[in-house]
This record gives C-alpha cells, structure tokens and sequence, in this order.
C-alpha cells in the first residue's frame, strides 16, 4: 500500500481586493469591490468587509450597489495581480516544484517530499502563510490533508487567515458533517437537487449507492461517491493539458440590431484569435455562446477537419452561428457574446497550462 500523500492548498483572502488595499492604505477597512463600477459591469472580488453586505464576486456592480450603498469601487489591475501572484508561486516553490494553480489566487502543492525536508506539512503551510504576510503584506488560507478534495475543504474551513488538518484517521468524521453546498463541485443547483432527494451532509451522501448518484448525477455521482469516503486519487499535476481556448464580452449596453451584433461579435473574434495565437492550441470545435437579456443563455458549435486559427477562419463560421441562433431562438436583446476553441488535432502539439504562465 502506497503512504498517504501530503496535501496542501493554498488559498489567498480576497486577493484582488486584498491587494488594492495594501496598495491604496486609504481603502483599508471600507467595503469595496474591484470592477468596473459600471450597471453592467461584473464584481471581480469584494473585501470582507464589503461581503457583510452580501457582496460577492460574479455579482453585478448594480445589485452590489444595491446591497451596499457605500461601496467603492476600484478597477481591476490584472498586470499587478499576475506579478504578484508569481512572487507567492516563488515562495511555493522554495518547498516544492510539484505545484498546481488552480488560478492566480490559489494551488495545490504536494509537499510529501519536500526541499526543506520538513516532515509535518501543516509546518510547511504554517510558513509559507507567514511568508506571504511578511514579504507580501497579504493573508492566505492553508489547507492540509492526504488528497485534493480534503486539502481544498480544509481551506475553506476557517477562512479568513485559516489554517485547518484533516488527519486520515478524522476525516470520515469530518465528511460526514459537512454540509453537501461545501463538497468541491456541488454548486447551487447541484445542492438542491440533492436536497430534494434528501441528501444534506456528508453522511446523507455515503448512505446511497454508487448506481443512484450515477443515476442521479451522472460521472460527477461517482465522483460524489468517492468523495463521501474520503477517496481522491487525482495528483497534484505542475502543468494541465489545455482542452480549450475561449473569451467572452458583456457588452455595455443589450444589443438587438444585426450591425451592431455584428461589430461586437467581430471584436471577440479578434480576442480569440489573439489568446489562440498566445496559446499555440490547435483546435478543431468553435463553439459560439449568446446570453439574452433575460440570462438565458444557449450554445452551438461546428467541427471542421483542420484548426480554427485566425480571424479569416474562425470570423465567417462565427457570423453563421449568430445567425442560427437568432433564427431559432428570436431577435431577443443580446447582453453576451462568446467563442472558444476545442477538441485539439490529433497531430497537433501537447499545450499546457503552465504554472508560471497565465493566459487572459
């Protein structure tokens, strides 16, 4: 039998938001979120204080306007959020190379060997989180445990400024309690569904079989079924194969004539083509995506024998997906346009997310 690994997830506080007021003392204390500010903007992160409110990050900057009439709000940075993420990959790495980003404010990292050699994880997490403070002047969360799945939960389990184990010989009493909203990959609509069967906790989840949670939620049930037991086999992976390139635009204003459709949905040909060329992905799917003004939102997609490239091969396939849709689904006021690329070439070269490079 193999020995348990030693997990660790890291997790940084309001990070966008965490930054912009180190950054800007006179923020510090006040409820803010960085966005745009405008109606249709989109909250990127809120600070705890503006979260009291009910201020969350993918929130719309009216309804965070509504929830909290004092706040402030700042444009994002993303140039300083990259480099200072980098500056906490570097401390990661000062204990391990065997990292994973999830994105810029959170990784995996697999510390069961170690450069320090130190034997505890939970020492390894205690520094790094002293770490970032000092040398950063930012708060992170720290999780540890012997698969990703615990060492994720355990983050989220204290935060702010947590730090949380969970020992093999707890952790059935741990998932046994734990509500089913905190399990990773069960979001809001997931939840109720389980609810409406009944299952609430951890507990509730063990009890049923592997063939009702397939039944009920397809591959993700048995993923489910696992993670009732405490069972995670997937490794911490220092570089992810990419599947897909992708963008979207919310556009300032709903748009409903066939001109301006047209101009917006040119400008995310452009993004994409420039995120595909940044990429080197070679991909075979376009999928086009349109979100109505009523947020319903639908999807079509063409495959093609060779890869989406360039603006000439991906703008004219672009411009027959929009028209489908708005055949089909009516000239409805439009808020969202997106394209993405997938389904790589068998010949095409092996593309991964690096660790140290992030692609927007």
């Amino acid at each position: 039998m193999e020995p348990l690994r030693k997990i660790i997830h890291i997790d940084m506080d309001a990070f966008y938001a965490s930054v912009e007021q180190r950054d800007h003392p006179q923020l510090r204390g006040l409820p803010i979120a960085v966005g745009s500010g405008q109606p249709r903007g989109v909250v990127c992160a809120a600070s705890y204080a503006a979260r009291r409110y009910g201020v969350r990050s993918a929130m719309s900057c009216m309804r965070a306007r509504e929830l909290c009439s004092s706040l402030v709000f700042v444009p994002p940075r993303m140039e300083v959020y990259k480099e200072v993420s980098l500056q906490i990959r570097s401390i990661f790495h000062q204990y391990t190379d065997v990292v994973e980003p999830l994105s810029l404010d959170e990784a995996f990292l697999d510390v069961t060997q170690n450069k320090p050699g130190i034997e505890l994880a939970v020492e390894i997490a205690r520094q790094i989180k002293s770490r970032i403070r000092e040398e950063l002047s930012l708060v992170a969360s720290a999780g540890v445990s012997y698969n990703k799945f615990l060492a994720k939960v355990a983050s989220d389990y204290r935060k702010p400024d947590g730090l949380c184990t969970i020992h093999p010989d707890r952790a059935q009493w741990f998932i046994d309690r734990l509500p089913v909203e905190d399990f990773w990959g069960v979001g809001r609509v997931t939840a109720r569904r389980m609810h409406a069967l009944g299952i609430r906790t951890g507990k509730d989840l063990r009890e049923c079989s592997r063939d009702f949670l397939l039944r009920n939620f397809g591959k993700q049930g048995g993923v489910y079924y696992d993670f009732a037991r405490g069972v995670d086999l997937r490794p911490v992976q220092p570089a992810r194969i990419r599947k897909s390139v992708g963008c979207e635009h919310t556009l300032e204003q709903d748009v409903d004539t066939p001109a301006a459709l047209l101009i917006e949905l040119y400008h995310v040909v452009l993004d994409l083509e420039g995120r595909i060329a940044r990429s080197g992905f070679r991909g075979s799917t376009l999928t086009f995506k349109i979100k109505f003004a009523d947020f319903s939102q639908h999807t079509r997609s063409v495959t093609r024998g060779e890869a989406f490239e360039t603006k000439g091969d991906i703008l004219p396939l672009a411009k027959r997906l929009l028209a489908q849709a708005r055949e089909e689904l009516g000239d409805r006021p439009v808020r969202l346009l997106g394209l993405s690329v997938s389904n790589s070439l068998p010949d095409a070269p092996v593309c991964y997310v690096r660790q140290l490079k992030f692609d927007f």
